[in-house]
């Protein structure tokens, strides 16, 4: 859902941001906080969505979701503690469908100098059937 976030009452720009019932559908999955209160879960979660999502690095985050530091720390904390795990799990359930789940994250990046490989000869079979054509 995209909603209009602000920053300090100054709106910032049209970002995502998980709606109210798809908080409460989910907040029982959040371990609970010892000590010093967490800051606003809604915010953090939106924040490493739009990140995931748009295929950001974590510092390029909009600063209306707060510290890209938080959203990083907070993603690798919550994945290592299997939170987002038992969410799609309990999400694909309620939903009725099957028990397996599939996400696809795939991302490649080539090396600066994988271009040039080519060029050197190091794909024979690539670079022939160049030189012939």
């Amino acid at each position: 859902m995209i909603h209009r976030l602000t920053n300090g009452g100054e709106a910032v720009s049209e970002l995502f941001l998980i709606s109210e019932r798809q908080m409460e559908r989910i907040s029982p999955f959040f371990p609970l906080a010892h000590g010093v209160p967490r800051v606003d879960d809604r915010r953090v979660l939106s924040g490493i969505v739009y990140v995931i999502r748009n295929g950001l690095q974590w510092k390029d985050a909009p600063k209306a979701y707060g510290p890209h530091k938080t959203l990083y720390n907070r993603f690798i904390r919550w994945s290592r503690l299997g939170v987002f795990d038992r969410i799609f799990v309990a999400l694909t359930e309620k939903a009725g469908r099957s028990k397996r789940l599939m996400i696809d994250a795939t991302h490649l990046k080539a090396h600066r100098t994988a271009a040039s490989l080519l060029k050197k000869g190091l794909f024979p079979a690539i670079s022939d059937a160049q030189k012939a054509a």
